[in-house]
Order: C-alpha cells, then structure tokens, then sequence
C-alpha cells in the first residue's frame, strides 16, 4: 500500500470516473475524501467502502466546486482533519450538448466554472501544502475533448481545453518541488455524465438512442467499446506512485485510438 499516510481530494467521486479513482487510491492506502452530489445513503456506502479498503480514513465533503470559498475551506478542512493534502483529483464535470446559439448562457457558465474554474481553485489551495511536504500529485480527468473538438459540446470542449493547458502550467511551475501535475484523457466512458447526455444528443442531431450511441459516441473510438472508469482510475494511481515521479505536464488518452488519426 504504497500511498498509505497520503491523503487524497477526489472531486465529482460519489460515482462514475471519481468514485473509480477513490476506490484505486484507497485500495493503495490513502485516506480519502470524496466529494460530489447524490443520494445521502448511496454517499454513505461509497464512503463506509473506501475506508474499508484503505484501513484509513475516508470523508465525505460536500463543497460546491462552482464556488471558490467553499473549495478553499474544503482545503482548510481536510487539512486540520487528516494533516495534509497530498493528492488532488479534479473530476468534477457536468456537460450540456446544444449549438452555441442556443445554448443557455447560465449552462456554459456552470460547466465552465464546474469543470475549469475548479481545478484552479483547489490546486491553488493545495498546492502550498504539498510544496511544504516535498511531495504531491495532481491528477485532472480530462477527455479526449482536450484534445479535439465535437459539434454542440462548445463549453465543455473549451473547458477541457483549458485543463490541458494548466495542467502544462501548474506542471512547470512544480517541477522542482516533488509535485508533478498530469491529465488523463478518456474517450467515452459508460458513465452517468455520458448517459444523461444522449437525450441531449437525440433532441439536437434528430437521432435514435442506438444511432447517438453508435453513430456518434462511438463513431470515433476505433476499438468499438466504451471505456471502463477502472481503466482511467489505474493510470490516475499509477501517476501516483514514485515510479512515475518523471512524468509531469503530460496528456495521457486512454480513449480506444480516437485522437491516434
């Protein structure tokens, strides 16, 4: 258990890619703060199972990632609950899928300020802390939307654009400071996010179900299949460990050769 005595902030982590990465990490011995909306029984079970995993400590904290002071104090209470921040993961995500002429203005500004203004906002309140220890990891879940663009998904695509490129920055300004900061980019991943997207998808492009998720969510992935949130959580914990110390600024696709054309 090589991350034990680390603690790990985990955003959008009550299911899907999130709840994944906390489970990988947890099974390495990290204790654990999760993060997310949900039922209140179905948290608590993610949460009871972690700590279970772990043998360490697993929180839940309900901080809203579109607000900067509660992301802040989410910082300042994990710090005086467990002693460090060690690890971040910024995953939270929602996504809406409209042309931009008739996208709701108060949509972009909630996945831009969920999906970007986060990862900002908490690397900036842990960073310091891991540069006082020596030792960090930031992990952004990214998208193969960091990468190439999609019709109707304008805010998101540029949102996850701006991960990529401060993911580069952060990256830089760490890289003599034992922290490394990385972005893991999957294609489609069979979660709630990508489920909850198909009506969109159906109402925008005049499709069935089957043709949304034939003809356009996988129309890209070479492999044919969705990808597994286990698959993304494994390079996330692997990028964790002391053997990937050397790996910093990077983009990691795990996205079925979509963006190898």
């Amino acid at each position: 258990m090589f991350l034990r005595g680390k603690t790990a902030i985990v955003t959008g982590s009550t299911s899907g890619i999130g709840l994944a990465i906390a489970r990988g990490l947890a099974a390495e011995g990290a204790t654990l703060v999760i993060n997310g909306f949900g039922e209140a029984d179905a948290i608590e079970h993610a949460r009871g199972g972690l700590a279970d995993s772990s043998g360490a400590q697993a929180l839940y904290d309900a901080a809203d990632m579109s607000q900067p002071s509660q992301i802040a104090a989410m910082v300042d209470r994990v710090v005086a609950s467990t002693g460090s921040v060690d690890i971040i993961v910024n995953n939270a995500g929602i996504q809406h899928v409209a042309p931009i002429a008739d996208f709701p203005v108060e949509r972009y500004d909630a996945i831009i300020a969920i999906v970007m203004s986060s990862a900002w906002h908490l690397a900036r309140a842990a960073l310091p802390h891991m540069r006082d220890k020596g030792w960090g990891r930031i992990v952004t879940t990214g998208s193969a939307h960091s990468l190439v663009a999609s019709p109707n998904k304008s805010a998101y695509v540029m949102a996850k654009h701006g991960l990529a490129g401060l993911t580069k920055t952060l990256a830089l300004e760490a890289a003599t400071s034992g922290v490394t900061v990385n972005m893991v980019s999957p294609g489609y991943v069979w979660t709630p996010l990508v489920e909850n997207q198909i009506p969109d998808t159906m109402r925008a492009r005049g499709l069935t179900r089957e043709q949304v998720i034939d003809d356009v969510l996988l129309a890209a992935q070479p492999t044919k299949r969705f990808v597994t949130p286990e698959e993304v959580a494994a390079l996330a914990v692997y990028l964790c460990r002391d053997e990937a110390r050397s790996i910093t600024g990077a983009n990691l696709s795990v996205d079925g050769g979509w963006t190898a054309a």
